[in-house]
């Protein structure tokens, strides 16, 4: 079976295209990993030449380069990270992939590759890491954004994104890959399908296709998350938060989510999306990249 050639980093000009931005060249952009205390390592992307003052985590089951089109956008100096058992990164301390644990790695990548405090933005499960890291380690976070997800999210409301995730591991060929992942997605183009897929699944010698996070898959009982808990976390922060929320079919957060974070964190901000849905880094770049600049801004 023919291989699919892959360059990582060939593939902006695609994502500058289908939003309309301008593209005089490749941007600036290097994987940087770091090594956790037990060895594993945890890679991301660093978007310009600085350590940057904004920091992206990405939702299960994707990874940094979800934000490919959002960065461009941006044109600032970023890290993207690849939470543990996703994308380059190794897995999770011990197998499991809790969000607490996911945190500790992001801090130490943090540390490391950033100018902290940062502009942490995390999407999705992304966002649980997110919060977490913002209330154990303050002096890293700055600001908090989180992107379609509160700690009211859970499995009626993101039974469709499960359903995604725990299908096959493996597909006999790219073309099997792509038809699932159109199934699930069908309000994306297939460009943009076929981009994502070659950043976040890998062809094995004898021509099949796994998910780089599904090599990582661990049993049910090792993600641990107690997202009731989580609300009375978030409520203890005391940087300012903004939560983006897709208003299209797929969004996980409803106006319960809203008004409970409102009770918990009464200066929250809330900005509503229109035309997205789960993943608006994904069906609105550009509106979610304004929204970054301007709540990382020291004015706002």
């Amino acid at each position: 079976m023919a291989t699919i050639p892959y360059d990582e980093f060939g593939l902006f000009h695609e994502n500058a295209e289908e939003a309309g931005l301008p593209f005089d060249g490749p941007p600036q952009v290097v994987r940087r990993e770091v090594a956790t205390d037990d060895g594993r390592l945890i890679s991301s992307l660093r978007w310009g030449a600085d350590d940057p003052g904004l920091v992206l985590l990405h939702g299960g089951a994707q990874n940094a380069h979800t934000y490919d089109t959002v960065a461009l956008a941006l044109d600032t100096d970023l890290l993207a990270i690849d939470l543990p058992g996703h994308g380059h990164s190794d897995g999770g301390r011990e197998g499991a992939l809790d969000a607490g644990g996911m945190a500790a790695d992001v801090a130490i990548a943090m540390e490391a590759l950033a100018a902290p405090p940062v502009t942490l933005v995390g999407m999705s499960l992304g966002g649980m890491v997110a919060i977490n890291v913002a209330a154990s380690r303050p002096d890293l976070v700055s600001r908090l954004m989180l992107v379609d997800v509160t700690p009211g999210v859970d499995g009626s409301k993101a039974a469709h994104i499960t359903a995604f995730i725990d299908g096959p591991p493996g597909f006999t060929s790219f073309d099997e890959l792509l038809a699932r992942t159109i199934e699930f997605n069908p309000t994306r183009s297939e460009a943009s399908l076929r981009r994502g897929i070659l950043h976040n699944a890998v062809q094995l010698d004898d021509g099949s296709w796994v998910w780089r996070w599904a090599r990582h898959r661990v049993a049910p009982g090792a993600v641990r998350q107690d997202h009731a808990q989580m609300w009375d976390v978030l409520g203890s922060l005391e940087m300012p938060v903004m939560l983006v929320r897709g208003m299209s079919l797929g969004s996980v957060v409803d106006d319960e989510d809203e008004a409970m974070l409102l009770s918990r964190l009464p200066g929250a901000r809330i900005e509503r999306v229109e035309g997205a849905g789960h993943s608006v880094q994904g069906d609105q770049p550009l509106v979610l990249a304004g929204l970054i600049a301007g709540f990382s801004a020291p004015s706002t």
